[in-house]
């Protein structure tokens, strides 16, 4: 089932050059600490941040839904405000939702708001949680990820390892997670690629090119696999082998394959950037169009923090960005791509170019590449980068979803999943002006 074993030692020989940089950073200039010390929109951010996170759990304030997506984004956050059990009964409704074959649902709200409507969500209930519903998003393939890696910030920050032990119906936490990887290689897998799929979205959205409203898998589906949903993967991988070593014989394996088979099929070196998809079918879009050209900004600061483009990839990714965000004209490198997919690429009227997760600029995913680049040693182009992003937070009062490329904010004007990695970012600049 697993291909390209062979390749995995080469693979890591060329990984070994980033695993240094990362392990010896540089430190901050003088004027950059500065910087960060005296920069008053931070502190409104942080403030505005924990404000946000004490009311509530679901999304934002357009979603009466807690989605595994986001709560995975804010769940460290939420622990700066809630006590620890809070925290974890969230996560254990996931659990008690999952599927008979190990999938993650999308998301879940109390019962007595599940209202059943004509080609709504379809609700699915278990024995195990008496107060909750859930729903699936099945054009998606990363509840599963979201869910592993959630689990992993809530155990290192709060060191309740215990967690893992406890039972939930029939199995426990620990036992649940690994399910929850298994049903990716057994319902998910594209054996021809070595790498999970999903439906033709853009970028990390989970809005699928064909129907009006594209949630669910139809017969008009067009599967490919792509960098957002593995490099997810990936991570959430890595999460479980440190939170469960004894698993690691099986998934180590898995994981350096799919690290290999990630940048064989979908690195497209001449151009020094991830090819939005690789079709198992047939692309849907027609000869003529060049999908290539697009340039997928989420899905690469994902796959940064999966460890898969060492220094260098990850200059020339963020000048990328850059450019995009001057040629656009959009405010911040959380600029979902660029360009976007034409009028007609998206049956959902929301995805018009520069609309939604078609081009939509979204903090939600652009701070996560500030943190990328803290991480990497990248200082001075974070704290530059993330500067856009603080200072429409202050001008705007909140956390919006999402900005158009004009920088109007737009959608949820509450979005826990921006205030919490903002929160974050800014906390790791912080954290280097500690550093001694």
């Amino acid at each position: 089932m697993i291909r390209n074993r062979i390749r995995v030692s080469w693979f890591w020989l060329l990984l070994l050059p980033l695993l240094v940089a990362c392990q010896s950073k540089s430190k901050i200039s003088e004027e950059l600490k500065i910087a960060i010390e005296s920069n008053e929109s931070f502190a409104f951010v942080k403030q505005k941040a924990l404000e946000i996170v004490k009311t509530g759990f679901n999304a934002g304030d357009g979603y009466g839904e807690v989605w595994i997506r986001d709560y995975n984004t804010f769940i460290e956050l939420s622990a700066e405000v809630y006590p620890q059990e809070t925290l974890k009964e969230n996560l254990r409704v996931f659990f008690r939702l999952q599927g008979d074959d190990g999938n993650i649902l999308d998301g879940f709200i109390p019962q007595s708001k599940a209202v059943q409507t004509e080609g709504g969500y379809q609700y699915f209930y278990s024995d195990l949680e008496p107060n909750y519903c859930g729903h699936k998003n099945t054009v998606e393939t990363d509840h599963e990820s979201s869910l592993v890696q959630a689990v992993y910030k809530y155990i290192k920050k709060t060191g309740d390892v215990d967690f893992l032990n406890e039972k939930i119906g029939d199995k426990t936490v620990g036992e649940r997670l690994e399910w929850s990887m298994q049903f990716l290689l057994d319902h998910r897998w594209s054996e021809a690629h070595g790498l999970i799929y999903g439906a033709t979205t853009a970028d990390w959205g989970d809005v699928q090119h064909s129907h009006p409203w594209g949630v669910y898998i139809t017969e008009d589906t067009k599967y490919c696999v792509d960098i957002y949903d593995n490099a997810m993967m990936i991570i959430a991988l890595n999460n479980m082998i440190e939170l469960l070593p004894e698993l690691n014989k099986k998934w180590q394996l898995v994981r350096d394959d799919l690290m290999v088979n990630v940048m064989n099929h979908l690195w497209d070196e001449s151009n020094q950037k991830f090819i939005p998809h690789v079709y198992l079918d047939g692309s849907p879009y027609p000869e003529e169009f060049n999908e290539n050209e697009i340039y997928y900004h989420g899905g690469t600061a994902v796959a940064i923090e999966a460890g898969l483009l060492n220094k260098r990839q990850i200059k020339v990714s963020l000048d990328k960005m850059i450019a995009n965000v001057k040629a656009s004209g959009a405010g911040s490198i959380g600029l979902t791509m660029y360009p976007p997919y034409p009028e007609w690429a998206f049956e959902n009227e929301g995805m018009y170019p520069y609309g939604y997760q078609n081009g939509g600029d979204w903090t939600w995913f652009g701070a996560r590449m500030i943190q990328q680049l803290v991480n990497y040693g990248f200082y001075q182009e974070a704290y530059d980068q993330l500067l856009p992003m603080t200072n429409r937070v202050v001008a705007n009062n909140g956390f919006f979803e999402w900005y158009t490329v004009d920088n109007e904010p737009t959608g949820s004007g509450t979005f826990r999943g921006s205030a919490g990695v903002l929160y974050k970012a800014i906390e790791l600049l912080e954290d280097l002006t500690k550093e001694k």
